[in-house]
C-alpha cells in the first residue's frame, strides 16, 4: 500500500493509528533480533501517541500530516528521553534532553516515533559495520552490508518495521543504504532541512532526509521537516514548495532533459551499469531527451570530500572530552572514528592546513562550479547510486576500498545539490539504485521523476 493511501485511511479512521503501530511493533519483535536495525524502541510512548491520535480522529478533531504514521530516527538526531548514542560507546549512556527541530516538526504533525536506529559510529562509515552495538543485516541481501552510515534507518523501512525513517547524509549516507536495501532515500538541497539537533559529522555537508518505500512517503516527510529554522545557521529562508502537491502533476517525462555522465558509468561495475542503462532507455521511451555529459573531475571528488570531512569531524568531536558527554572519544571509539580524528588533527595543524585543507576547499569550489555547469543544460542527471554491489559482512577492506562506495554520492554534498536513490532492479537478488541529481532547490523535480517511474 502506498504511504499516502495509508495516511488517508488512518485520517478517515478506516485503519486506526493503533492498528498500524501494533503491526510494526509485532514486526520489530519478530525481526529486530535478526536485522539489528533498532537500538532502542519505546512502545509505551508510541502507544499513548497512537491512542491520542485515534481519539482526536474519532471526535472529528484536526490531526497532522503524519497522523498515525510510524517513524524511525537515526541515533545521531536528538529525541528527548531516548539514548542518542551515534552508535558509539562514547555516548552509550547519553539521554536526549531535547528534540531536534525535525523531531519537533514530526511530533507536531502527529508522527509516531517508535525508536532510534543503528548506524556507523558517529556516521563515519559506509556499511553500518562500525556500530559499537553490532552490525546491521541487509534484509534484501542477507549476509551483505546494508550500506551506511544510515543503515539502520534504511533497514527499518525495507523490513517493514516502520512506515518512514530519517537519516543523515554527509557523503551518501542516505542514498548508499537506500540503494543496497532496495528503498528510496532522499538527500535534500543543503539548507532545506534544519540540522539543529543533529550530531555533526561534517557540518558543511550534513543533511537530514527521509527513507521511504515510495515517492509519496518522501514527499510527505519533506513537507513536514523542510523549511526555514531561525535557530540553525545553514537553514535556507526560501518559499518552500509543497512536495506532495508537486506529485499530483506527474504523469510524463516528455520535454524533460536528463544528463548522462560518462564517467559515472566508467567507474561502476558492469552488472550495475546494465540495469541503469535499461531504466534510462525506458525513460527515453517515456519521452525524456538524453543528453551526454562529461565530468573530468571525478578523481578529485573523494580526496576533496575526505580531507574536508576529516577536519570538520575532528573539530566536531572536541566536545567529547569526557567531561560533559560520556567518555573521552579517543579512549573508547572504533578504528575508523580514530583514523578520522587523527587525520583531522594532522591536517588542521598550521604547517599542513595550506597544503591540504585550503587546497581541498579550492577544489570543492571548482567541483561545485563544474557540477552547476553540467546541470545548467538539463533538468537532472541520472546514473548509478553506488558503483559496486555491497560486500559480505565481515570482509576486511582497506580504507580506500570502503571509501570508494562514496565516489558517486559525495558529488551532491560537495555541490550542495539535492539527490535521491530509487530502486530500479537487482543483480542476483541484490538491489540496485538509480541516483537522480538536480540543481539546488529543484528537489521537487527529483520526486517528479521518481513518481513517474513508479
Amino acid at each position: 500500500m502506498k504511504l499516502m493511501d495509508k495516511s488517508e485511511l488512518i485520517k478517515n479512521h478506516e485503519i486506526t493509528a493503533l492498528d498500524n503501530l501494533e503491526m510494526f511493533c509485532k514486526n520489530i519483535e519478530k525481526k529486530n533480533d535478526i536485522y539489528n536495525a533498532f537500538l532502542e524502541v519505546d512502545k509505551n510512548s508510541a502507544l499513548e501517541c497512537a491512542e491520542d491520535i485515534d481519539s482526536r480522529i474519532k471526535n472529528g478533531e484536526k490531526v497532522g500530516k503524519l497522523a498515525g504514521i510510524v517513524v524511525g530516527v537515526k541515533s545521531n538526531i536528538n529525541v528527548a528521553d531516548f539514548h542518542i548514542t551515534a552508535a558509539s560507546k562514547t555516548l552509550e549512556n547519553y539521554l536526549g534532553s531535547y528534540d531536534a527541530t525535525v523531531i519537533k516538526r514530526i511530533k507536531k504533525e502527529d508522527g509516531i516515533i517508535i525508536g532510534m536506529t543503528n548506524m556507523d559510529e558517529f556516521a563515519a562509515g559506509s556499511s553500518t559495520e562500525t556500530s559499537y552495538f553490532g552490525h546491521t543485516e541487509n534484509p534484501a541481501a542477507m549476509g551483505r552490508i546494508p550500506g551506511g552510515s544510515s543503515g539502520g534507518s534504511a533497514v527499518a523501512v525495507a523490513s517493514e518495521m516502520c512506515d518512514l525513517s530519517i537519516g543523515s547524509d554527509t557523503g551518501g549516507s542516505i542514498r548508499n543504504p537506500a540503494s543496497h536495501c532496495g528503498v528510496m532515500g532522499f538527500k535534500p538541497t543543503y539548507g532545506l532541512v534544519s540540522r539543529q539537533g543533529l550530531l555533526d559529522l561534517a557540518m558543511s555537508f550534513d543533511q537530514i532526509g527521509p527513507f521511504s518505500k515510495d515517492s509519496g512517503g518522501s514527499a510527505l516527510m519533506l513537507d513536514v521537516i523542510g523549511g526555514y529554522d531561525e535557530t540553525e545557521c545553514t537553514s535556507m529562508d526560501w518559499n518552500l514548495p509543497s512536495f506532495v502537491n508537486s506529485l499530483e502533476r506527474t504523469d510524463s517525462l516528455k520535454g524533460m532533459k536528463l544528463g548522462i555522465v560518462k564517467q559515472f558509468f566508467d567507474v561502476s561495475d558492469d552488472k550495475i551499469v546494465n540495469i541503469i542503462e535499461e531504466i534510462i532507455d525506458k525513460m527515453s521511451e517515456m519521452g525524456a531527451e538524453l543528453v551526454e555529459l562529461s565530468f573530468d573531475y571525478i578523481d578529485l571528488c573523494l580526496p576533496t570530500y575526505y580531507l574536508i570531512n576529516y577536519v570538520e569531524f575532528f573539530s566536531a568531536t572536541r566536545k567529547y572530552d569526557g567531561r560533559k558527554y560520556g567518555y573521552r572519544i579517543e579512549d573508547v571509539c572504533g578504528e575508523e572514528v580514530l583514523r578520522r580524528i587523527h587525520m583531522g588533527s594532522y591536517i588542521s595543524q598550521k604547517e599542513f592546513s595550506g597544503k591540504y585543507y585550503k587546497k581541498a576547499l579550492q577544489a570543492r569550489s571548482l567541483i561545485k562550479k563544474e557540477v552547476t555547469k553540467l546541470l545548467n543544460g538539463v533538468d537532472a542527471i541520472v546514473g548509478p547510486t553506488v558503483p559496486k554491489l555491497p560486500h559480505k559482512i565481515g570482509t576486511s577492506l582497506e580504507p580506500m576500498d570502503m571509501y570508494s562506495y562514496d565516489v558517486l554520492t559525495v558529488i551532491a554534498n560537495l555541490a550542495g545539490i539535492p539527490a535521491a536513490s530509487t530502486p530500479v532492479g537487482d543483480v542476483g537478488g541484490v538491489p540496485v539504485g538509480l541516483q537522480i541529481q538536480a540543481k539546488a532547490k529543484d528537489d521537487t523535480k527529483i520526486l517528479d521523476i521518481i513518481a513517474t517511474l513508479e
